[in-house]
């Protein structure tokens, strides 16, 4: 039986290229329309792991994302980074001057936005799916409508490129996390990467403490953003990234954290794939 791998989307989308290179061929995929039902479906069981987007380089980490993860007790066993390339698509035969509205995901027309701004009688709509919007307009035949999604999508779709390339900056990164219902075991000496939450005691000086006790331990912090605790004003709960050479120096600063901090969780230890 074939692994199931979880997508936010359908087939085209980011998230489906990001299966075809990180699995092998003997993979199927359970087309989700949110990230939530992403996350339902491997609880369930319907499919053995997922594939999430967390953080891009231009529009930052996404954080509910993060959020899902924890509340869920998923954990991250891995990572993909994919460029992403967005083009303005349509049914044959239409130009831009024919275009009323762009469909997309949020996040698409985000980083799309300084080439959207030279056409203020374009109106912008949000959806859920770059790609399902291009399967959309090739099903329904609706003209007038472009959709902002990639290359594979305009193909599988039968829809024709108006513009190629129209991402604000070329060097457009996704990272995705790979995420399952248990921890999946890597050799230590492979794990150069982990994802964790902590919270502290609110008083002066608490953050700084813990960031000086990484440096100390030889951790590289990728990324810190925090989140209200919302049954408890004014506190917050910290997501961080840290990478390291030596899995024994993040064993000895988690060693520490768990006496400083009030709470701390591992989302994930792995290997550091960033190009």
């Amino acid at each position: 039986m074939k692994t199931k791998i979880a997508i936010q989307g359908i087939k085209g989308s980011f998230h489906h290229q990001v299966v075809k290179e990180y699995y092998d061929s003997k993979v199927s995929v359970d087309e989700c329309m949110s990230f939530e039902e992403l996350v339902a479906s491997l609880l369930s069981g319907k499919s053995d792991q997922a594939v999430m987007a967390i953080e891009n380089s231009i529009a930052g980490p996404i954080i509910p994302n993060y959020a899902l993860i924890d509340k869920n007790n998923l954990h991250i066993i891995g990572e993909h980074y994919l460029s992403i390339h967005q083009n303005l698509m349509a049914l044959k035969g239409q130009k831009i001057e024919d275009i009323q509205e762009v469909h997309s995901h949020p996040m698409a027309l985000l980083q799309c936005m300084e080439f959207l701004k030279k056409y203020p009688n374009i109106k912008l709509v949000e959806d859920k799916d770059t790609a399902e919007t291009a399967r959309r307009i090739h099903e329904n035949q609706l003209k007038g409508i472009a959709a902002i999604a990639s290359k594979t999508a305009a193909e599988m779709y039968d829809l024709e490129i108006l513009a190629p390339e129209i991402q604000t900056i070329n060097n457009n990164m996704t990272r995705f996390v790979i995420i399952n219902r248990e921890n999946h075991f890597v050799a230590e000496n492979e794990i150069n990467r982990a994802s964790i939450k902590f919270e502290l005691d609110h008083k002066r000086g608490s953050l700084a403490a813990v960031l000086n006790v990484m440096s100390d331990c030889k951790l590289n912090l990728t990324k810190i953003q925090s989140l209200p605790k919302i049954e408890t004003p004014w506190k917050y709960s910290f997501f961080v990234d840290v990478t390291f050479e030596k899995y024994e120096d993040f064993a000895k600063a988690k060693s520490l954290l768990e006496i400083m901090a009030e709470y701390l969780k591992v989302l994930g230890e792995y290997k550091n794939t960033k190009p």
